[in-house]
């Protein structure tokens, strides 16, 4: 099966919910990343910084690109000029650091906070007790430059289809606690980014609004890239 059936299948998986697809396209070269382009998909996330920006400058300028990784507050300026969505804040500095890269390019960074509900010490991620005093102290609410726009979370990598349902159930259901809860002008929250190649399904079902899909769309990761 090729690119352009694969995410033809995911779109119409998609279009009985309201979950957008994330062509996760680490490590993949130009050429793959434009068939998915002339296919149809116009979202793609990348984990590396260097990556994305070469990926940016090389490939037109109409997709909306996602920093799905782990992100240094030192690499924040190479992005913040164009990037759309950065999934993985897991810290006040970090989003400092974001904000102050958006005074200075003039715009305002959407932003998901990483919460951790995975069974897994290598998952970054803020407990629910460090989301919430992230979001109710005096320096998050004066950051003008960020917008927080929902959640992401990665489950645990198991076979158990229930445990990985319970972590995505927690994560939507802290969302909605969030969602009723905070009145902060920089939060605005209506997207859930949950679900990768394996679990998208589920994520589906629980509530995603982004799942982050890589191996089913363009084949095995091509880890010596």
């Amino acid at each position: 099966m090729n690119i352009k059936n694969n995410i033809a299948d995911f779109q119409k998986t998609l279009q009985r919910s309201n979950c957008r697809l994330i062509a996760v396209s680490k490590t993949k070269p130009q050429e793959l990343l434009l068939e998915a382009y002339e296919a149809g998909q116009r979202i793609f996330g990348e984990n590396k910084v260097q990556e994305l920006v070469g990926k940016y400058e090389a490939l037109p300028k109409d997709i909306e690109w996602h920093m799905i990784g782990h992100l240094q507050s030192n690499k924040v300026k190479y992005i913040a000029p164009f990037v759309h969505l950065i999934h993985s804040v897991d810290s006040l500095k970090l989003l400092k650091e974001i904000n102050k890269q958006g005074a200075k390019n003039d715009r305002v960074i959407n932003c998901l906070l990483q919460v951790y509900i995975a069974d897994e010490e290598t998952k970054f991620g803020l407990s629910k007790e460090e989301l919430l005093e992230l979001v109710n102290s005096e320096v998050f609410k004066s950051l003008a430059n960020i917008k927080i726009v929902g959640l992401m979370g990665m489950a645990t990598n198991t076979e158990d289809k229930e445990q990985i349902r319970a972590e995505f159930s927690s994560l939507k259901s802290t969302f909605e606690e969030l969602k009723n809860q905070l009145t902060v002008d920089n939060v605005q929250l209506s997207e859930i980014s949950m679900g990768m190649s394996g679990d998208y399904q589920i994520a589906i079902e629980e509530g995603s609004t982004l799942v982050r899909v890589g191996s089913a769309i363009f084949g095995a990761r091509n880890y010596q890239a």
